[in-house]
């Protein structure tokens, strides 16, 4: 027997070995371990400064392999700086001349450009490009997947700024806000798949039942689907489970769509790979049902208003195409009367309710106050949101809040108010839209307080999507609760305070899909956690593990454990043609008896019967 240690340094091979002519257990002696009989430091050096080379030579070749890939994509002209659009004397997103898309700023008014929007045809068309492209995008190693992401993350971060201006000019937002919604999420997205997908998306072994499956075994297996509709966010898991994406946005952003679909088509690209895998498309409403019941679409995932969810789903249901839907809420904030400070309480309650002029599913819709901290907090309230700025961020100047996508419901948010003051409320700022005088095109709604709000007024009940921060006094924990489950949504909450058996009981009894305790919002940027609410928000998830395998077939496998030597086979008195039908009862009674059996009595039984009637 002899046992080497040898390493390969710049040619030559050095090192040490042992064999049953220079050593043995039963003559250890001082000369074994003489200095001559081990090998000398420089060769123990040169051996360990040649592994790790070798280690690092490895490191650096995989790593250069999978490593980011830079590119560029062209800035939109409304993006550099000093454009200025035309203002449009009465913005709409439907032209009065033809059929486009009619693309404004909803904080200027300022015209961004016209989107043809897509036919029948086109998204056949699309679909039928982003098919073919899946098939071979379903081939590529995990790595591969990997690198394509970290080129989108490089381009992001290296972007920040033009992504960030197309974002505030399509949709109004501060930078600020639109740096929380389109880029910090975004990058934490990509960092959580690229260190926990590959993972997610192994094989999983699962037990088998014994004795009967003891042969075999088991495991669920997390295949692509094919062609999704999806949202950037979730467009990350999906791609990297192996599939192709329609992006359908929204009519009001439409301008901005196709450039953040471009950044994904440019790292497809960049890396390699055919940039037809993901597609975009913007279409009337008239149109969308030839898209959501295409039977080319693997899966949905909406994210909108519950009556439009309902028309998605009837589509949907044609060619049964799963669906994961997230409708929004009317989130509540429960404040315990033990809550700490009040005052740093206020800036979580003011991030949660204003951010992108309330224009965010898990936004603070609700907060549901207990009678020790109520009318301090009111006043605190009030004397910071009549300090708010709206307006255009982009024109210099300096502001808390951005404008409205859209002025549509501006009627409504005003007749709800009024509900309100009429039974009881009290709207002590705000309550109405604001003509900016800067902006007088623009979609503003003044950032209101409305306290003392029952859950019998309609704005208690009906999700605002608008800058409006609603009070309501609770009598004690139980009644909070209450009132935080009082409407037909449950996305999201959270609740504040000190008293830990009332936290949990809080977060227990709240009817919602995620719960924040001490914070707001935050389940949204860990994106280890399953996004998606119950009841009138929706159903389904995307985010963490739960959403990556739910864009994937899930696929149960079961094989032999052992295939050479057992295999399945029928026995005779059971196989067909049956020759006697009360032998093979027995049989098969004894059979389930011996497996299933809840006592040894039963067990011995069942062994019994299997072989006697065999």
């Amino acid at each position: 027997m002899k046992i080497s240690f040898d390493f390969l340094v710049g040619g030559f091979t050095v090192g040490c070995s042992l064999s049953r002519e220079n050593f043995s257990f039963a003559s250890l002696d001082s000369s074994l371990v003489s200095p001559s009989s081990l090998p000398s430091t420089n060769s123990l050096l040169a051996s360990l400064v040649a592994a790790v080379f070798s280690f690092l030579a490895f490191r650096y070749w995989r790593t250069s392999k999978f490593s980011a890939v830079s590119y560029t994509l062209p800035i939109p002209e409304q993006c550099k700086e000093g454009w200025k659009g035309e203002v449009l004397e009465e913005p709409s997103i439907r032209c009065g001349s033809d059929y486009d898309i009619q693309c404004y700023c909803p904080a200027t008014g300022r015209l961004l450009g016209r989107v043809k929007p897509a036919y029948p045809e086109d998204i056949d068309k699309v679909i039928a490009r982003s098919a073919a492209a899946q098939e071979e995008w379903a081939k590529t190693p995990f790595n591969e997947r990997k690198r394509v992401l970290r080129s989108l993350l490089k381009y992001v971060l290296a972007n920040q700024d033009t992504i960030i201006t197309a974002a505030c000019l399509d949709s109004g937002k501060t930078r600020i806000d639109a740096a929380l919604g389109e880029i910090l999420v975004v990058v934490e997205k990509i960092k959580w798949v690229l260190d926990n997908g590959e993972q997610a998306l192994r094989p999983e072994r699962r037990s088998v039942s014994w004795p009967l499956m003891c042969y075999k075994k088991a495991e669920v297996r997390y295949e692509p689907l094919g062609v999704f509709h999806n949202l950037l966010c979730p467009m990350i898991s999906s791609i990297f489970a192996g599939n192709g994406i329609i992006v359908k946005g929204s009519e009001n952003t439409a301008w901005s769509s196709d450039y953040f679909v471009s950044t994904i088509k440019g790292a497809l690209a960049a890396c390699g790979h055919n940039a037809d895998l993901v597609q975009s498309i913007t279409c009337w409403p008239e149109v969308a049902p030839h898209l959501t019941s295409h039977p080319g679409i693997a899966h949905i995932t909406f994210i909108g208003s519950r009556p439009v969810a309902h028309r998605v789903a009837a589509s949907a249901s044609k060619s049964l195409t799963p669906l994961c839907i997230e409708l929004g809420g009317k989130d509540a904030a429960i404040i315990l009367d033990d809550v700490p400070n009040i005052k740093a309480l206020s800036s979580l309650l003011m991030r949660g309710v204003f951010q992108s002029a309330s224009q965010n599913c898990i936004g603070i819709e609700r907060i549901v106050v207990l009678p020790e901290v109520y009318s301090e907090l009111v006043g605190i309230l009030e004397e910071r949101i009549k300090k708010i700025r709206p307006g255009s961020v982009l024109d210099g100047d300096e502001v808390d809040c951005g404008a409205m996508v859209s002025a549509a419901g501006f009627d409504k948010l005003e007749s709800w108010i009024e509900d309100a003051v009429r039974k009881g409320a009290r709207c002590l700022v705000g309550g109405r839209r604001l003509i900016h005088p800067k902006y007088p095109r623009g979609h503003y709604f003044s950032p209101t307080l409305l306290v003392d709000v029952t859950e019998d007024m309609l704005i208690a009940q009906n999700e605002t999507f608008a800058p409006i921060c609603v009070l309501m006094r609770a009598k004690d924990v139980t009644h909070a609760i209450h009132l935080a489950n009082s409407t037909e949504y449950g996305l999201g909450g959270s609740v504040f305070g000190r008293n830990k058996q009332n936290l949990d009981r809080v977060v227990k009894e709240f009817k919602s899909g995620m719960v924040s305790v001490n914070d707001f919002g935050v389940y949204y940027l860990n994106q280890s956690l399953p996004f998606g609410g119950v009841r009138g928000s929706g159903y389904g998830r995307f985010a963490g593990v739960e959403g990556m395998r739910a864009v994937c077939n899930v696929k149960a496998v079961c094989e032999d454990r052992f295939p050479r030597l057992i295999k399945t086979a029928i026995p005779p008195v059971v196989d067909y043609p049956i020759r006697d039908g009360n032998r093979a009862w027995r049989f098969t009674k004894g059979l389930i008896e011996l497996a299933y059996g809840e006592s040894w009595g039963r067990v011995v039984g069942g062994l019994w019967k299997l072989l006697s009637n065999m």
